[in-house]
């Protein structure tokens, strides 16, 4: 396996992924899913998660994630290329995986908006303070990527080296969807 391969393949897999979902949360017909997937539960009278982690980011994320693996990899297994330097599998196989990795990558950001509501960080908030503040700006940009990343390796073997490029790059493309979000009003800050 090639890690600068399978990063890659991750990155654009994820990135097409994206787009999908970003039109899916600017569509009207998304608000039909706007349900908190915490269900209004409450720990130390604080939510689980709040109102912003709802059934509708996880309706769309998860399959658009194994179409985009699953379309990427044909393309790949027709190229002269083929599918040198990634896991090797059958398309039907980069669909599941793909539907792993993006339910991987929602379910990534479920520990950190937990431990914010503990905190008293409203849903969309940014947190306060000197040092905490950029502490959940990088967590934020990072929690969805790891959470992919371990899915990952729960089915694959994913090198060490994926694990690095993902986490240095992964962040700037993240935080170009958050952005992209805000400006179609989906999120109420760009952070």
């Amino acid at each position: 396996m090639n890690p600068g391969t399978c990063a890659a393949f991750l990155l654009a897999a994820f990135t097409l992924a994206g787009f999908f979902q970003t039109a899916w949360l600017a569509m009207p017909a998304s608000q039909r899913f706007a349900v908190p997937i915490d269900g209004g539960l409450k720990l130390r009278g604080r939510r689980l998660f709040g109102d912003n982690k709802m059934v509708r980011g996880f309706v769309v994320m998860a399959p658009a994630t194994g179409m985009s693996f699953a379309l990427l990899a044909a393309l790949l297994s027709n190229s002269p290329a083929g599918l040198t330097g990634l896991w090797p599998l059958s398309p039907g196989s980069y669909a599941l995986l793909g539907l792993w990795a993006g339910a991987g990558f929602m379910a990534g950001e479920l520990p950190n908006s937990f431990i914010k509501r503990q905190l008293d960080i409203a849903p969309g908030a940014a947190a306060r303070g000197r040092f905490v503040r950029p502490f959940f700006f990088l967590v934020d940009r990072l929690d969805s990527i790891i959470g992919m990343l371990l899915a990952l390796s729960l089915v694959v073997t994913v090198p060490a080296r994926v694990w690095i490029y993902m986490t240095l790059v992964g962040p700037a493309v993240h935080w170009c969807f958050s952005v992209a979000l805000f400006q179609l009003g989906v999120k109420a800050r760009a952070a």
